[in-house]
């Protein structure tokens, strides 16, 4: 293929980027239909831009995550509701419960480490690396921090990164 390939005047990588996170959608909508129960010893990882438009978390995660933060669905969430444009669950962070609204366009990773699967996606608030933080603990294993080692070869991680000539 030739360097001198003209950019597409059809936006590929948002359409990818559109139905990748409608994976996400219909994996917590089918958690939700069953009543908040995950099947077998799956759980999630989902990670999302704080400051994306129509994140709402309490202003002390805020001020904690500033930029991006990893929630773990696994043993205590509740009121999961999902629709067409993200979700609302109830997490506990140092024993303070606390409401989370997170649309899709926010998440930039959904892991489920049971199944070595995962999505990541390009950030929708900035092109600039995140700073770096500490993990929420919500949901921890009894006894630490959850695993969160990246997936070894053979493992399902999907990256989709469509680079632009400028």
């Amino acid at each position: 293929m030739a360097d001198d390939t003209p950019d597409s005047l059809i936006p590929y990588d948002e359409i990818v980027q559109e139905a990748l996170r409608a994976v996400v959608g219909r994996v917590l909508g089918e958690v939700q239909a069953t009543g908040g129960e995950l099947p077998g010893n799956h759980h999630f990882y989902i990670t999302f831009k704080t400051g994306a438009p129509g994140v709402s978390i309490p202003r002390n995660l805020k001020e904690r995550f500033p930029d991006e933060m990893t929630i773990v669905l696994q043993n205590k969430f509740w009121d999961l509701n999902v629709d067409e444009d993200g979700f609302t669950v109830g997490l506990s962070f140092n024993q303070i419960p606390a409401k989370l609204d997170i649309p899709f366009s926010a998440i930039t990773a959904f892991v489920d480490p049971a199944v070595d699967f995962g999505l990541q996606f390009q950030a929708v608030a900035s092109d600039l690396a995140p700073p770096a933080h500490e993990d929420a603990e919500n949901d921890a294993p009894e006894g630490g921090k959850p695993d969160v080692t990246p997936p070894e070869d053979g493992s399902n991680v999907v990256t989709v990164d469509f680079g632009r000539k400028k």
